[in-house]
């Protein structure tokens, strides 16, 4: 039986948390980054809650302005190459014949502005301007592009690509995914533009039995805290609902039996893409910026449909559901994720077509942008001529942090061992607001020098703030040895700490 259930802790999360008379086991933190997304670093919060932040909408990527494009556009992911972002979507007219769709590829040098190129000939429209990717022969191609980033990978192959074949041999579209197992096939290319399949002696083994495995929302990559290859894709549950399973593989070739993804002890809800990728900051946590999909919950009628010219394809109106995109978080080596909030992190917002039936699902990619900021992308308006992809910005670890009111809070951590030198921290506060810092040993005792009273006030805001106790910032006599943090804080909020080596 796939597992179905999905666990999750309200957006607020419980303002105190109970203190344990049992020691937790010691955490190794090294000098890794680590964020408040879930609940692994946190023994005890009072009068505190972890906080959900909104991203900011930050305007149209691009919209729909080519004949090979239309209402059935999907973007799927962006990549970093060479000074550029490379980000691939779904051009999808409907036209008699065009239900799979074409990838098409938009090019940007900052993630703001962004222009289709010139690259193919649209065998429709004649043009030969086309922004399509195609495969060494010149055909459309088809499938998901992912980067390679282990060390060692020819030049030629840094870009890859994968996709689900059915081994029955039937097509598979965007509106009809074909019954039994399928086999993931893998492409490489050198720019990102021109693909071809790796030879069959390299091609994976893996062979997927899952019900509707690869119909969409799939996610490789190389995870360097693994040392693996981790494949996250769609499968469905005997009761229908959709959801991940993982595998992984240490060559690409052979792959461990997948397991499905659970979710803890929350109730089900269905996941149609999931955007599971290492955070760049803390690679050894994977943000998955999942499309929740609200089957069968209609928010716009008959007529509000029509009103906006939404596309019905199969027959089908694509007013009966609606959709928006949650933040999962799963850490290396898990094949469960964590539902810290049940709160939406993209809501849909004003307008009607947003509204509709599989719209407001985000891309696979976040990356870094301006003076502390990060940045990523949703798709909006699906099966409609206003289609678009839109770009979202959100301060640097800033999914969730620690808050507590002017009145104060403290958060004190679960016990861990660090190898770096001194503490950075991701915070900030208002005008009256502050955060203190204290050092503890593993039993929860203030280690001389370093408690609150000795700890420099950090007021304002910073992604790195150096935390320092009467001036001293290093560290290095605790190095290796079982202590905890513990915070205390006025109208201010936490977002991730680490203890770098430098």
């Amino acid at each position: 039986m796939l597992a179905a259930a999905l666990a999750i802790v309200p957006m607020h999360a419980a303002t105190e948390t109970p203190v344990s008379s049992e020691v937790p086991p010691v955490y190794e933190m090294g000098t890794r980054r680590e964020l408040f997304v879930d609940h692994t670093l946190i023994a005890h919060l009072e009068n505190a809650t972890l906080r959900l932040h909104a991203p900011v909408n930050s305007g149209m990527a691009f919209k729909i302005d080519r004949p090979w494009e239309g209402p059935g556009n999907f973007g799927h992911v962006i990549i970093r190459h060479e000074g550029s972002y490379l980000l691939y979507y779904r051009g999808m007219t409907l036209a008699p014949g065009d239900d799979s769709g074409q990838v098409c590829v938009a090019v940007s040098t900052d993630g703001v502005k962004w222009a289709k190129p010139s690259l193919a000939r649209d065998e429709r429209s004649g043009r030969t301007d086309a922004n399509l990717v195609t495969d060494s022969s010149g055909k459309p191609f088809v499938g998901i592009v992912w980067q390679d980033t282990r060390a060692g990978i020819p030049a030629d192959e840094r870009i890859k690509a994968m996709r689900g074949v059915p081994v029955s041999g039937e097509a598979h579209t965007a509106f009809k995914d074909p019954k039994g197992p399928k086999r993931l096939e893998l492409l490489a290319s050198p720019d990102g533009l021109v693909f071809h399949l790796l030879e069959s002696s390299r091609q994976p083994t893996f062979v997927s039995h899952l019900p509707n495995s690869f119909d969409g929302g799939n996610t490789m990559f190389w995870s360097e805290a693994e040392q693996l290859y981790v494949l996250y894709y769609r499968i469905m549950t005997v009761t229908g609902m959709r959801t991940m399973a993982r595998t992984t593989s240490t060559d690409l070739r052979t792959w461990t039996d997948p397991v499905p993804m659970t979710y803890g002890e929350t109730s089900p809800e269905q996941f149609y893409v999931n955007n599971t990728t290492p955070y760049f900051r803390a690679p050894h946590i994977y943000i998955a910026l999942a499309a929740r999909f609200m089957e069968g919950r209609s928010a716009i009628t008959y007529e509000q449909a029509k009103a906006i010219g939404l596309v019905s394809p199969r027959g089908i109106i694509y007013n009966h559901d609606c959709s928006d995109g949650v933040l999962l978080t799963t850490r290396a080596g898990s094949d469960s994720y964590q539902r810290t909030f049940m709160e939406a992190l993209i809501r849909p917002g004003p307008g009607d077509g947003n509204w509709t039936s599989r719209t407001n699902y985000p891309l696979t990619g976040i990356y870094p942008t301006g003076d502390g900021q990060m940045m990523f992308y949703v798709n909006r308006n699906y099966l409609q001529d206003a289609w678009h992809i839109e770009r979202l910005t959100m301060r640097i670890d800033g999914f969730v942090s620690v808050n507590a009111p002017y009145s104060g809070g403290s958060m004190v951590t679960v016990p861990f061992t660090y190898t770096g030198d001194h503490m950075v921290l991701n915070y900030a506060t208002s005008a009256a607001g502050e955060v203190k810092v204290e050092l503890q040993d593993a039993n929860g005792n203030p280690l001389p020098g370093f408690t609150f009273d000795d700890c420099d006030v950090l007021i304002g805001d910073r992604i790195d703030g150096v935390v320092s106790w009467h001036g001293q910032k290093s560290l290095a006599r605790y190095i290796g040895k079982p202590v905890r943090l513990s915070f205390r804080l006025s109208d201010a909020d936490i977002y991730s700490f680490q203890f770098p080596s430098k």
